[in-house]
């Protein structure tokens, strides 16, 4: 896209020109000049462009997550945490700063969520011990241009309402101006670079500290376009026009945590799709944003506790669905604590090494990958963010993965925009995907040839 048509600020625009916007919006809170607005981008993202005068010269990239030029004492997720993550006992180079882990779910919420409904618990009693009293969380939208938005949660309808997971571009931005109308304190439930950011916000507005005491962080595997709603909509026979209410893991009890299925509940003639049958849509990038390349943050390590979905036996062989936690504050864990004793939750405690094989997927790509994926982008002249060195060696046939991941994230969004169909898209995509696929299976092989010397 041509930024100098967008007339966005030059310091903001590094970020949008190199790709690295998730469109968190919290640029446009931290305008001073109400200068910034959240708008949509050609390949369904939310970016921020200029809608007034503009005199803040770079305020709006504090608070940004992908920040190319970070102060010292906040340059990195591990500075962060030195400064919010005190209380935390334990430290794992792959999960962060933490007090306790565990694996399991919350009987109440566990079938009205995506997972074990642990959120849906931790937003419920939050409001319940009034230590908080809203709530800002993701649910469907008023707007005409969004199916899905941040919005203020202050009741257990609205709570209900919110739950489960939306692979939808939202931002911070609709909610975050709302703050200091709002009587009492806030909890914040976002992915790690929107923590990241309301963490950034902190420091620069310290005393939002206070006023946010609770951040719940979703542990994260990319986010997505609109075109991915629109793809899967498309192949349940729904048109882009009538999409609303879109469900993007509905349960299957009879079958493993995996066997989910989308559905649109607007159209009731519409299929269910099954997203196994779509083949990998997380790993091989489709759709993905692609700030999401150089984000190394698997488990959202600066929430005052981490979710995510619990990818291991026992666990994943249930239908009904179970997360993975990690406290990482004394709140977090009291929470958790009582949860367990009145038995509300059902939760066994976990070790670091079933944590990190839970996310395997995540550290696979987000530490082995990245060194590689930083190189390409610098080799192709593009900007990349302050990174901590956590990178692990890769073989040559995984550097390769990377390249084709990368070039089959980019195509997903250049052929969509043309060919908006499921098959005729499909068609046009196909050998991306096999090379792919063709590559991925070797490096496997490679794995297994490897393990067995």
């Amino acid at each position: 896209m041509n930024q100098e048509k967008k007339h966005i600020p030059l310091v903001i625009s590094k970020i949008v020109s190199n790709d690295l916007c998730v469109g968190c919006g919290l640029c446009v809170y931290n305008c001073p000049t109400n200068a910034l607005k959240m708008t949509w981008n050609d390949f369904g993202f939310l970016v921020p462009e200029l809608a007034g005068t503009c005199h803040a010269k770079g305020k709006c990239m504090e608070l940004c997550p992908f920040n190319i030029e970070p102060e010292n004492d906040v340059i990195d997720e591990d500075a962060l945490a030195k400064i919010y993550l005190q209380e935390s006992k334990c430290y794992h180079e792959k999960i962060g700063h933490y007090c306790r882990l565990y694996a399991g779910y919350s009987k109440e919420f566990r079938l009205h969520s995506s997972s074990g409904g642990i959120a849906t618990y931790l937003f419920s009693e939050l409001l319940d011990k009034k230590a908080v009293s809203a709530i800002f969380s993701v649910r469907e939208s008023s707007s005409a241009d969004h199916l899905y938005d941040y919005a203020v949660l202050k009741s257990k309808d609205d709570i209900m309402a919110a739950a489960k997971t939306k692979y939808y571009p939202v931002t911070l931005a609709s909610v975050l101006s709302q703050i200091e109308n709002i009587e009492g304190k806030i909890a914040i439930v976002g992915v790690g670079c929107f923590i990241k950011g309301i963490r950034l916000l902190q420091y620069y507005h310290p005393h939002l500290k206070d006023k946010i005491p609770f951040l719940i962080g979703i542990i994260c595997g990319g986010l997505k376009s609109t075109f991915f709603t629109e793809y899967i909509a498309s192949k349940a026979g729904v048109d882009k026009s009538d999409i609303s209410n879109p469900q993007y893991r509905v349960k299957n009890l009879e079958g493993d945590a995996g066997d989910y299925y989308f559905r649109c509940n607007s159209n009731p003639k519409a299929d269910m799709v099954k997203m196994r049958d779509l083949g990998d849509m997380w790993g091989s990038g489709m759709f993905k944003n692609n700030a999401c390349d150089y984000c190394e943050d698997v488990t959202t390590e600066l929430a005052d506790i981490s979710l995510g979905d619990a990818w291991i036996p026992p666990y994943s062989k249930d239908g009904r669905g179970n997360s993975i936690i990690i406290t990482r504050t004394l709140l977090a864990e009291k929470i958790i604590q009582e949860g367990i004793e009145i038995e509300e939750l059902s939760l066994d405690k976990l070790s670091t090494e079933d944590l990190i094989k839970s996310q395997r997927g995540g550290y696979n790509h987000k530490h082995k990958g990245l060194k590689t994926r930083m190189f390409l982008a610098k080799f192709a002249g593009r900007t990349v963010p302050v990174k901590r060195k956590i990178f692990e060696k890769s073989p040559l046939i995984f550097k390769f993965v990377q390249i084709l991941r990368r070039n089959l994230r980019k195509q997903s969004l250049i052929l969509w925009k043309k060919y908006p169909e499921f098959s005729k898209f499909n068609s046009k995509l196909h050998r991306h995907k096999k090379l792919l696929l063709f590559a991925t299976k070797a490096y496997h092989k490679y794995n297994s040839l490897k393990t067995k010397a």
